[in-house]
């Protein structure tokens, strides 16, 4: 490798540090999330491959984090359920091992607490709705979260038993 050769190399690495702390100051980022955004700035792959594989070594780059991070965030925060949080594990690039341990550790108990609080929050624009026609519309905007079935119907059940809101009998 000539001077040059070498100088150009190390620009080339200082870029792609650069670019990938830029990344990470933003928020905790997946290896594809990364690889993705290297691709798009035209990094060479092997001074990508190179930065990724120190940033990895050094704990700044952690798949098992991102994802840990990812899911309580969407749980608590956002009120989706484990089908949601996995599609956009997958779509981050998250490896499905990793993913099933993640959602594994998330406590069914809050799941079903995140489904209420939503269901709740979003039936008082149903009020002047039929009843069927709020249940069917609860259930789509739980299940589009990510709320399995079980839970969908355990929420509904709660939601229209306590029935805080009145609805329309439709004989308007």
């Amino acid at each position: 490798m000539t001077s040059d050769q070498a100088d150009e190399r190390a620009t080339q690495l200082e870029v792609a540090r650069k670019i990938a702390l830029d990344q990470l100051a933003v928020r905790q980022r997946s290896e594809q999330e990364l690889r993705s955004v290297f691709k798009r700035r035209n990094v060479p792959a092997d001074v990508a491959d190179e930065v990724i594989e120190r940033f990895t070594d050094v704990g700044l780059i952690d798949d098992a984090s991102f994802a840990q991070a990812l899911a309580e965030s969407r749980s608590k925060h956002s009120l989706r359920g484990r089908t949601r949080i996995r599609q956009e594990l997958q779509a981050k690039g998250v490896e499905r091992e990793i993913a099933d341990e993640v959602l594994a550790e998330l406590d069914p108990e809050q799941e079903r607490e995140a489904a209420l609080q939503l269901a709740q929050r979003r039936l008082r624009s149903m009020a002047r709705l039929e009843t069927q026609v709020a249940r069917r519309r609860l259930a789509g905007v739980l299940a589009r979260r990510g709320f399995s079935g079980s839970i969908v119907s355990s929420v509904l059940a709660e939601v229209f038993s306590a029935d805080p809101v009145e609805f329309s009998t439709g004989d308007q």
